[in-house]
């Protein structure tokens, strides 16, 4: 167990996750390349673990599953104000997403047994700062300004008006240990204690309260959290499997932000603390000599989570929280097994926007909300002990989520968010990964 945690903050916090959303739509390749789906079909065990920890059952002997990939991603940011308007690139580059597990069920037992390290959760941008502005807050003319040059009035400096360079890093990583049993023949139930660990990184830190030269900039921050997985899964003699689990709300200890003046003399620190959501997830499967097909229900309660419940201004100037609506999610694959040893899956995944148009300006740092993804994959049995997967994904958030720049300074209680006129914000984004996973039996 040491060991397993060990490895697991190596490879995960020394990753960047630039994650396509709050919620990883898929743990492992097996996973990913189904669409995510697993609550009522055990395809391979990172996503038993992940989604249901009671398809465990599925699973006999000492399997171990390793799966690393290579994520990359391409927000934009938007913005005008007044004549003015550009667009910021992202240059953050290619992410690692690593996932470890590990299953031990004894053949004729009712007991299955998992370990798991997963990275469940994360953003990350990195806009750079445009220095191209006409003038300061304080009217003083850029000397340099060249207005056939591109300007996006969000990405200017602090003491221009804008935000300056802006850069986020969340990374949740979840140890679990999970128990199935089963109670009849098909019928199976599910425990799983989860252990978190997340780091957290923003500059500029909206959280704080801003000072004359702006908001400060904030030392990466960390925080430990807890919760629990339970979850049913019935599998037929006809080939019907159905699935229903409950991932509770992950309680986290308060991100302790160390913050920095912008002319780096010390900014008072501050608290923040952001839970990871509860997840129903409902789930049915067929599956049949030559053909698995399997459809997910996943809603994810947003509305009453710690960090993202909360919106608007303090009346210091920082922000509450991000102000997220519920998430729904539909999650659908299919494993083709016409070739022996050599399954195709194609899966697909579709998710609701939890940002509220009124508020996007709050979730700049978190601009990673993809709509619409699909996932092809592959996979290849060595021999009875080993397995080697791979997939990938693409994603889009089909569109961009846009509305008005607001300004702590301008709010009062008939414009509560203090929108300002004439302005707007947006951001908009695709990811690409490609992953693979290999899988050994040690007891084959």
């Amino acid at each position: 167990m040491r060991k397993l945690i060990t490895i697991a903050l190596v490879l995960f916090t020394t990753a960047s996750f630039a994650q396509a959303g709050h919620i990883m739509q898929g743990v492992g390749a097996e996973n990913m390349s189904m669409g995510g789906a697993a609550t009522a079909m055990p395809v391979g065990i990172s996503g038993a673990i992940q989604w249901n920890p009671a398809t465990l059952s599925a699973f006999k002997g000492k399997i171990l599953d390793f799966n690393i990939g290579a994520f990359s991603s391409s927000p934009e940011l938007s913005s005008s104000y007044g004549p003015m308007s550009g667009i910021t690139k992202d240059d953050r580059g290619i992410s690692p997403m690593p996932a470890l597990a590990f299953v031990y069920g004894k053949e004729g037992s009712k007991s299955t047994f998992g370990i798991s390290a997963f990275g469940i959760s994360g953003f990350g941008v990195t806009f750079p700062e445009n220095l191209n502005y006409p003038q300061d807050v304080f009217g003083n003319p850029n000397p340099n300004f060249n207005p056939s040059q591109p300007v996006n009035p969000i990405s200017f400096p602090q003491y221009a008006g804008g935000f300056g360079k802006i850069k986020s890093d969340y990374m949740l990583l979840q140890v679990s240990l999970s128990y199935s049993y089963e109670i009849l023949k098909g019928l199976s139930i599910g425990v799983q204690p989860n252990f978190d660990f997340a780091t957290l990184e923003l500059e500029p830190n909206p959280l704080s309260s801003p000072s004359m030269m702006g908001y400060p900039v904030s030392d990466k921050a960390s925080a430990f959290g807890f919760g629990a997985q339970f979850g049913i899964f019935y599998a037929s003699k006809g080939g019907v499997n159905l699935g229903v689990s409950y991932k509770t709300t992950q309680s986290f200890s308060a991100f302790d932000f160390k913050n920095t003046n912008l002319d780096g003399s010390a900014a008072p620190n501050v608290d923040f603390t952001m839970d990871y959501p509860s997840i129903l997830s409902l789930g049915v499967g067929y599956t049949a000599d030559v053909i698995d097909l399997t459809v997910d229900f996943r809603s994810v309660n947003y509305s009453c989570t710690e960090g993202f419940e909360a919106k608007g201004w303090t009346q210091t100037g920082s922000v509450q929280g991000f102000g997220w609506n519920d998430v729904y999610i539909l999650s659908a694959g299919m494993q083709l097994k016409v070739v022996e040893k050599l399954p195709i899956r194609l899966g697909y995944t579709y998710s609701s926007n939890p940002i509220n148009s009124d508020l996007a300006f709050f979730s700049i740092p978190a601009t990673a909300v993809i709509k619409n993804a699909v996932q092809v994959g592959l996979g290849y049995e060595i021999n009875d002990k080993i397995a080697v997967n791979g997939v990938y994904h693409y994603g889009t958030s089909n569109g961009k989520t846009e509305g008005p720049m607001l300004d702590p300074r301008m709010a009062s209680p008939s414009n509560p968010y203090g929108v300002v006129s004439g302005t707007s914000v947006g951001y908009k984004m695709n990811t690409n990964m490609i992953m693979l996973g290999f899988s050994y039996n040690f007891e084959k």
